[in-house]
């Protein structure tokens, strides 16, 4: 059985037990997430699709911490103007385990 959700603006696929990072959730560690916006259901070869979101379905999730991504860098220059600027920027996430879908 797999889900599909949606959080923080992006699309995760998701299956019991899996371990993934999201955009920053406001969620102490341990805690208990319940994830509503459900796109997609499919248990074996039944599937229930939304529009958009499916109804009563939720994906429980547990809280396993906060942390900050990779440093991407992000350098700009203009040539023959002695234009040049570099920045960086690490993106805040929060990592979550599914402990169960109900559909």
């Amino acid at each position: 059985m797999f889900a599909i959700i949606e959080t923080g603006g992006k699309q995760y696929r998701v299956e019991q037990g899996l371990e993934f990072k999201v955009e920053l959730l406001q969620a102490d560690p341990g805690a208990e997430v319940n994830l509503d916006k459900v796109l997609l259901v499919s248990d074996g070869g039944q599937a229930k699709i939304g529009a958009p979101y499916v109804e009563g379905a939720t994906v429980a999730c547990e809280v396993l911490g906060h942390g900050r991504g990779e440093k991407i860098i992000i350098f700009k220059k203009k040539r023959r103007n002695d234009f040049h600027k570099k920045t960086g920027h690490r993106q805040d996430y929060t990592s979550l385990k599914v402990k169960a879908i109900q559909a």
